[in-house]
């Protein structure tokens, strides 16, 4: 299958005058240093090289191709990071993984979210907004698909309960942390919430060590979880509308920031990557097979399926329908009737099939 084409697949066609003569020689910058994209604002990438911040623009031959927050990337000219000073990244070094998202599912042009992450956290309220779990299902696929590891974070457990997320995806590997909120005046959301010190302590260990990025809808408490991880980030938290169950966008950039370096250790160990909040994560850019691979449970079933099975609402003798009908009980069949139900949603909107 082709590769689904990105911005860095357009070109601009050069100038017929006034251009210099052309080469295929490239300087090798032997002598560029090493660092890592911590934030990206209007054509300045902020660069954490050699333990400090600098400031960097994006080299003329790297054309069209995206430098994005995580990428390990080789820099020339002024890295000092002092007042006024601007390196030139001219490599962007290969990719550990690459998680993408489309606009929607018929969207033919990926957009990269972040790169070099060892696990997506979906960040996703119990109450306030509802919890959505088409779009847990959307970002597992797509994590998946990108070869990071999967963390949900259930916020606001002091609303509801997080027993029915937590009994739909922990047998399917997924690992499920929970947050609560704490409150002197029952406040509803703002910064007089405070979460729980041990419920964050749960969350930070699970992010040591590794980079993880933080996704969900506006809405859920991503900001106030950013802020409670690294006290130092200061996120913009926002509010909840109480008729839509919406909230507002308050991250407009991705971010990377360092978490506080743990007791009795000697370094900070462990980066959280911040992104902007969501309302869909299309998945154009993952290959219909690969949808399934991400429902471990239905992937095993599905083995029994008769070949050429197309695993949708109408395929004569599909082995996931024989599944849902031998379930124990009743609510086992409601558990598998819900997953059987998300994936071939995503499914029919990769295939343009109705349900």
């Amino acid at each position: 299958m082709a590769r689904a084409r990105d911005e860095s697949d357009f070109r601009s066609r050069p100038s017929k005058h006034g251009s210099r003569p052309r080469t295929k020689q490239r300087p090798e910058h032997a002598d560029a240093a090493t660092g890592m994209v911590t934030g990206v604002d209007r054509g300045r990438y902020t660069l954490l090289v050699d333990d400090h911040a600098t400031l960097a623009m994006k080299a003329r031959e790297l054309g069209r191709t995206r430098v994005v927050v995580g990428d390990l990337v080789d820099v020339v000219g002024d890295v000092s990071g002092e007042e006024g000073s601007l390196g030139r990244i001219v490599r962007i070094q290969e990719r550990t993984s690459t998680l993408r998202r489309t606009a929607d599912d018929t969207d033919p042009y990926e957009r990269i979210v972040v790169a070099n992450a060892h696990q997506l956290v979906i960040v996703t309220a119990l109450a306030q907004p509802e919890p959505r779990t088409g779009m847990i299902d959307r970002c597992v696929v797509a994590a998946y698909d990108a070869g990071m590891d999967v963390l949900l974070c259930l916020t606001k457990a002091d609303l509801a309960s997080p027993d029915v997320l937590r009994d739909l995806y922990e047998p399917l590997g997924v690992q499920v942390v929970v947050t609560e909120r704490l409150s002197d005046d029952g406040a509803a959301l703002g910064d007089r919430v405070n979460l729980s010190p041990a419920s964050v302590e749960e969350v930070r260990g699970l992010l040591r060590g590794r980079t993880s990025v933080l996704v969900g809808h506006s809405g859920v408490g991503k900001s106030t979880l950013i802020n409670a991880l690294v006290p130092d980030a200061r996120r913009a938290i926002g509010v909840v509308n109480d008729v839509t169950g919406r909230g507002r966008h308050t991250s407009t950039s991705a971010v990377a920031l360092p978490l506080p370096v743990a007791p009795g250790a000697e370094e900070q160990d462990g980066w959280v990557i911040d992104t902007p909040g969501v309302r869909s994560f299309g998945l154009a850019h993952v290959e219909v097979p690969h949808l399934l691979r991400a429902f471990e449970d239905l992937d095993e079933v599905a083995e029994a399926c008769p070949r050429g099975c197309t695993h949708l609402e109408d395929s004569p003798d599909c082995a996931l329908d024989d599944w849902v009908k031998a379930s124990p009980d009743e609510e086992t069949k409601r558990v598998r009737q819900a997953r059987l139900g998300s994936f071939r949603r995503l499914l029919g909107s990769r295939t343009g099939s109705d349900f």
